[in-house]
């Protein structure tokens, strides 16, 4: 069933249906890329166009494009923390491994679908918000991932070369694709915006929400409980038990999936786990806890201690138990990238050696995601808040003076100071 996902792949990809992911040459970006319609009005002070950018983590769309998703990944200190030797291990890991990861890409098809499914997930989402929120359209879709094509950087040049900022103003929202929120994720790409905007829009950059001519920014910074999502999960998740037969269904484990942390991540008080959580009680109410199910976690790197118990071991556990039916759930992830379709589906599926073990489909371009998207788009739109009260709230153990820059900079004057 694993490889069948691999080559029905992109085929997927040409109809609406239903986190580390492991770049970027200029030829591939051409060949990728959303094309983004020029804007064609003088955007200071109007209500549109609103430019909507995804964020999300990225993944090589070729093998050839590895080494460098991997060095960025390791280089970045948010989300694998490697102290004072960042600059050096970093690099090092990443050419080590790198023909490992490599041979994962290929056997998944030769690259990373996330890109193809987050610039689907975003167009979709403009067009349906075009008809729902017709005083901020047009509504232009842009990606920026955090260590793959289209990177940030790539992204902000494009919105400057498309009419906004420079003087004109606009409006642009970043909309993270983690649902939970993470330093280590959602986190780590809200620095990398803030850097280069301050570094493309110079001074207007600097803290000032009312810079005349800049690109004015807010941000979806988490939605782990929002009824679209919470529905969008139930109804794959039902659509895999009804694959078993009718005197079985009501015993099947689901096995809900997440990716790990570093321990001293979750120590500092990252809100991670807990707002995983938060999404897996609220699928769990959707579905009237009609299964018995555990929340576990995937993709440890190194040897220092994670967030567990691990995907893969309990997988193992519960089978050598008798609980030979499972459906793994991958409830942090909003399309399939390597976690998934090699991680998931070549790896703990195949290793289990359980035809009951499955996987529920990964959200793609499920249309009740896509339409859960956009509700969030238009009531963060209509609300007219430039963050959530979460956001301004820090790490207790936090550290960081670019966290608390950052912070202080998406909450805008009117929440500014509640960043501490």
């Amino acid at each position: 069933m694993a490889l069948r996902r691999t080559f029905t792949l992109q085929q997927q990809l040409l109809r609406p249906i239903s986190r580390i992911c492991l770049g970027s040459n200029g030829g591939q970006r051409r060949g990728l890329a959303t094309v983004v319609p020029p804007v064609t009005q003088d955007a200071t002070g109007s209500k549109g166009p609103t430019a909507m950018v995804f964020l999300n983590m990225g993944g090589p769309s070729t093998t050839g494009e590895v080494e460098d998703f991997l060095s960025r990944l390791f280089a970045d200190g948010d989300l694998i923390p490697l102290g004072r030797l960042q600059n050096y291990l970093g690099p090092l890991i990443a050419r080590r491994r790198t023909p490992k990861i490599q041979k994962q890409y290929s056997d998944i098809g030769g690259g990373s679908p996330i890109r193809k499914w987050s610039e689907y997930q975003c167009t979709e989402m403009c067009k349906l918000l075009d008809k729902l929120n017709p005083e901020s359209a047009p509504h232009k879709p842009y990606v920026a991932f955090r260590y793959a094509a289209p990177l940030t950087e790539e992204m902000y040049t494009q919105l400057l070369e498309d009419g906004f900022g420079n003087g004109k103003g606009g409006r642009a929202v970043a909309f993270t694709q983690y649902p939970q929120y993470s330093c280590s994720t959602t986190g780590s790409s809200l620095n990398e915006l803030w850097k280069w905007r301050n570094r493309l829009e110079g001074k207007r950059g600097n803290g000032d929400m009312d810079s005349t001519g800049a690109i004015q920014w807010s941000v979806i910074d988490r939605w782990p409980t929002h009824p679209g999502l919470v529905e969008a999960f139930a109804q794959n998740i039902e659509d895999q038990l009804k694959t078993y037969p009718e005197e079985k269904r009501g015993n099947v484990v689901l096995l809900f999936s997440a990716h790990s942390l570093p321990m001293s991540v979750v120590n500092r008080g990252d809100p991670y786990p807990a707002e995983v959580a938060a999404t897996v009680h609220a699928v769990m109410q959707r579905l009237n806890f009609s299964n018995p199910y555990r929340l576990c976690w995937q993709s440890q790197v190194g040897p220092s201690a994670w967030l567990g118990a691990q995907t893969s071991d309990t997988v193992q556990e519960y089978v050598k138990k008798g609980h030979t039916d499972i459906v793994l759930v991958p409830i942090a992830f909003t399309s399939d990238h390597i976690e998934t379709l090699y991680e998931l589906d070549l790896e703990v599926m195949e290793e289990a050696n359980s035809p009951g073990v499955k996987r529920a489909e990964s959200l793609n371009g499920n249309p009740v995601f896509i339409q859960a998207l956009a509700d969030l788009a238009r009531g963060h739109l209509r609300a007219g808040d430039l963050c959530s009260r979460q956001m301004t709230l820090r790490c207790q153990g936090c550290k960081s003076e670019r966290c608390l820059e950052q912070k202080k900079f998406f909450a805008g004057q009117k929440f500014a100071s509640l960043v501490q």
